[in-house]
C-alpha cells in the first residue's frame, strides 16, 4: 500500500482522492454466524476494514501536507440495518462506517474530508455470479429502497465523484 501511494504521489506529485472500494462480498456463502470459522473472520476483517485503514494511513501524510483531500469508504447498508446469515460482512462494514466518522474528525483540520457511501446489495459482476446470494438477497434489497429497483455499480458512481469534488468540500463524516 505504502509502495502505491509513494509512486502516485511521485507520478502526479499529489493525491487528491481515496477511494476504498475493495471488499470481499461476491464470494459469500451465506450461513449461521456459528459456522463462520476465525480465518474467514480475519480475512473478511482483512479486506473489508484493515485495507481501507491501511490505505487511509499511507495517503495521510501526503493529503495533510496539501491541506486538502477527499477519502471515499464504500461501505453497506447492511450495516445500519444489519442482515442474517453474513454477520462477519455486516461487521466489517459497521467497522469501515465507524473509521469513517472518526476519521472525518481527525482529517478535519488538514481539510481533508471522509466520507462513506453505503449504497447495500449492488448488481456487480461478483454479486452477479454468486447466484446462491443474488436469489437470497436481490429481492429483499428491491423491498427494502425507497426506490425499488436493482442497484447497478454505475448508480454509485455520482455520488462518489460527487464527493471528491470541490462542490463537497464541507461535507465530511
Amino acid at each position: 500500500v505504502q509502495r502505491m501511494v509513494d509512486a502516485t504521489a511521485e507520478r502526479f506529485g499529489r493525491i487528491d482522492a481515496l477511494v476504498n472500494n475493495a471488499a470481499i462480498a461476491a464470494s459469500i456463502r451465506l450461513r449461521p454466524f456459528e459456522e463462520i470459522d476465525v480465518d474467514e473472520w480475519r480475512r473478511m476483517m482483512d479486506v473489508n476494514a484493515m485495507g481501507p485503514f491501511l490505505c487511509c494511513r499511507a495517503v495521510s501524510p501526503v493529503m495533510r501536507r496539501q491541506r486538502r483531500g477527499r477519502i471515499v469508504n464504500i461501505t453497506s447498508g447492511t450495516a445500519f440495518k444489519g442482515a442474517p446469515y453474513i454477520l462477519d460482512y455486516v461487521a466489517s462494514k459497521g467497522a469501515l462506517m465507524t473509521m469513517t466518522r472518526s476519521l472525518a474528525r481527525e482529517f478535519g483540520k488538514d481539510f481533508v474530508t471522509v466520507n462513506a457511501v453505503s449504497p447495500g446489495y449492488t448488481l456487480s459482476e461478483g454479486n452477479l455470479a454468486n447466484t446462491d446470494f443474488l436469489a437470497s438477497y436481490r429481492e429483499t434489497a428491491i423491498n427494502t429502497r425507497a426506490l425499488p429497483r436493482d442497484a447497478w455499480p454505475a448508480d454509485i458512481v455520482g455520488a462518489v465523484a460527487f464527493l471528491c469534488s470541490d462542490d463537497a468540500a464541507f461535507i465530511s463524516g
